[in-house]
């Protein structure tokens, strides 16, 4: 079984095409993950600026826009740049994914390259913090992975979750043990399950690698997540049948991870509206000293699983 590096390395064919995989194990039902998708994206973005736009010195993704038109589907994917602007300190490229029997892209996006080590310019203390504050670590990592942090313990996925939403299986989650501080709301520290390290690559999964807030909400789902055709639905029946597919995906990177990656990252996300099937969400990345590393807003739909679970190449969400 392929680590995540492996799983998210892409190919060059020419100076400006690159192909990806997309395996079985990085979907949600029938579909790639869209935070796996995203990944692949930074892999090829980082490959083109270090081989074709080498001279540029630009080695970090500060932001990207991802569009998802189209479902993808397991196997090969077709990644095509075309180099927008190319500046001394920002450079920005096009990108388009397209698979077999499909013509059509399935994911179409925009990123910003620039070099987190060299930037110069004005910096000001903001104060910014997240509120509520997240709760604190009783030590240190360690106890995460010891499983006895007062605060936080390790939630396994859930078998009935499993099989639908295998992607998940490859990260491992640690959750507040006494629940989450908001409603709508989820902190987690997370780590990968291959026991792999998290780098500027993998942003783009850890930043669509949460609890699903529709799922955690107290008592049952709300009116607006009701699947098509039915009535309320339970949390624990909600993981079986509900499917979230991004939409819209946009990421700030505000810090360079090291070079040989990070083990831990802890993640907030939250919903500011749920309503009739469709919900954004804010995401939040920090380190384990507390620093802003990324920043995301996604769009996503709430539909029934067997949305998902349908057989058609690149149909439509």
């Amino acid at each position: 079984m392929a680590s995540f590096a492996e799983a998210t390395a892409v190919q060059s064919l020419d100076s400006h095409t690159y192909q990806a995989q997309f395996p079985d194990e990085y979907c949600i039902g029938n579909v790639p993950h869209g935070g796996f998708v995203t990944s692949c994206f930074l892999s090829a973005t980082a490959l083109h600026f270090s081989t074709t736009l080498a001279a540029l010195h630009q080695p970090h993704t500060i932001t990207l826009h991802l569009t998802f038109l189209r479902r993808t589907i397991v196997g090969p994917a077709r990644l095509t740049i075309r180099d927008v602007k190319l500046g001394r300190r920002t450079s920005t490229i096009h990108l388009s994914l397209t698979q077999p029997d499909n013509a059509e892209p399935s994911v179409v996006g925009y990123f910003t390259q620039s070099n987190l080590h060299t930037e110069q310019g004005i910096s000001l203390p903001t104060k910014w913090a997240l509120y509520p504050p997240p709760l604190p670590l009783s030590s240190s990592t360690r106890a995460l992975k010891n499983d006895t942090d007062p605060n936080w313990t390790h939630h396994p996925v859930s078998t009935h979750l499993s099989d639908f939403r295998k992607a998940a299986r490859k990260t491992d989650f640690y959750l507040p043990r006494q629940g989450q501080l908001e409603p709508a709301m989820a902190d987690e520290w997370i780590c990968l399950a291959d026991g792999g390290k998290f780098t500027q690559t993998s942003l783009g999964f850890v930043a669509d690698q949460f609890p699903q807030i529709v799922e955690i909400y107290p008592g049952t789902a709300p009116a607006g997540a009701q699947l098509e055709g039915q009535g309320s639905t339970s949390r624990r029946e909600a993981g079986r049948t509900m499917w979230y597919p991004t939409v819209l995906l946009n990421s700030e990177v505000k810090k360079a991870l090291p070079e040989e990656g990070v083990e831990w990252l802890f993640v907030r996300v939250r919903a500011k509206k749920i309503e009739k099937g469709r919900m954004d969400l804010e995401v939040v990345v920090l380190d384990e000293e507390g620093e802003l590393v990324a920043v995301s807003q996604h769009v996503c739909l709430i539909m029934g699983a067997e949305r998902n679970l349908r057989r058609g190449r690149g149909s439509r969400m």
